[in-house]
């Protein structure tokens, strides 16, 4: 990839990045977390409203802790809401691609918004689709990581 390449992060990788007990997988998504952060790379809105689920749900902070994280999300990086547009196409790549409709909806928000890659563990590593690309961290090799340009 070039050094122009937009990437965006799924839910799983905010976890990890905030779940020390994760071990690897955190310093990892800790890593890109920060690289995105620092690149001003879009991170889609569906991914935070889902971190803030999970977060929730499994009650791993406080609330004021998750609303401050939010706040630096916001301020660290480019917040893209899905759009109408984005959930036709979702249902289309849903029908036609049997892509999960949440799945379907953060691929094509990142689609809109320029994203080559999609960072995350449940993708299809390796998949392309619609000139995004599926790429799991946890699979890339140490140069692999270091190669990538964003």
């Amino acid at each position: 990839m070039t050094a122009a390449t937009k990437v965006t992060l799924d839910t799983n990788i905010l976890i990890y990045a905030i779940d020390s007990s994760e071990g690897s997988k955190h310093t990892l998504a800790s890593k890109l977390l920060l690289r995105a952060a620092i690149a001003r790379q879009p991170l889609m809105l569906q991914s935070l409203n889902e971190f803030s689920a999970v977060v929730r749900k499994k009650r791993l902070m406080p609330l004021t802790t998750l609303k401050k994280i939010i706040d630096y999300h916001r301020s660290a990086f480019t917040l893209e809401p899905p759009i109408v547009e984005d959930l036709l196409d979702a249902l289309q790549a849903n029908e036609d691609h049997k892509l999960p409709l949440w799945d379907a909806l953060l691929w094509a928000t990142a689609r809109r918004s320029g994203c080559q890659i999609i960072f995350s563990e449940d993708f299809q590593d390796g998949r392309e689709l619609g000139g995004v690309h599926f790429v799991n961290p946890f699979k890339l090799t140490r140069s692999e990581l270091q190669n990538l340009a964003f």
